[in-house]
């Protein structure tokens, strides 16, 4: 087997593609342009550096879009699927923001975000963007909490989880960096067979 053959074999395939594209609006151009005028920018900084800057904007962006899933439900008199249309519809930017965040820091680290292991990545921060999403207004109504309640809550809890994804997409990077460079430099210091 070539190496072109294996390293096909390890690219998502075309319905990944498209679920992410079509479903989630994952548009890897666009990972691809951020990530690279990050790099542009901020020649000097290191893939950590820059992962730093995506997750302080993302975190941003976060903050309001956590509040926006619990603005319908502090609307008196809107109906409850226009309420829940509307935490769909912020969860889903949620979503597609932290799956945004994940790949542009794979890519910062060199990681190629076609590979399929980027799948199992991204099926982990649809949970957890589920769940952050979910959270504030399942103990505002379980505890009998008032309902402006959930916006603060709603607005930290998803900055928050932006930041944990973040951070731990940098640390997993970090490793599987240092875990190649370990390999290169014991292929360097392997004795050539003759």
């Amino acid at each position: 087997m070539n190496d072109d053959n294996r390293s096909n074999k390890n690219r998502q395939s075309l319905t990944i593609d498209e679920f992410f594209y079509f479903f989630l609006r994952m548009r890897k151009a666009e990972v691809r342009r951020v990530v690279g005028m990050l790099q542009t920018r901020y020649p000097e900084e290191s893939p950590e550096q820059l992962s730093q800057r995506l997750i302080v904007s993302k975190s941003r962006l976060a903050l309001l879009a956590g509040a926006l899933v619990s603005l319908p439900w502090l609307l008196p008199g809107v109906g409850q699927t226009l309420k829940l249309a509307g935490m769909v519809g912020a969860t889903s930017m949620l979503t597609r923001m932290n799956l945004y965040l994940i790949n542009e820091i794979a890519l910062a680290f060199g990681e190629d975000i076609d590979d399929t292991s980027r799948v199992q990545d991204m099926m982990a921060v649809v949970g957890a963007t589920a769940l952050a999403s979910a959270t504030p207004g399942i103990i505002a109504k379980s505890l009998g909490l008032d309902p402006w309640f959930q916006f603060p809550v709603g607005a930290l809890s998803a900055a928050g989880v932006t930041r944990l994804i973040g951070h731990a997409a940098i640390r997993h990077f970090r490793r599987k960096t240092m875990a190649r460079g370990a390999a290169a430099l014991e292929e360097l210091n392997a004795p050539a067979s003759a």
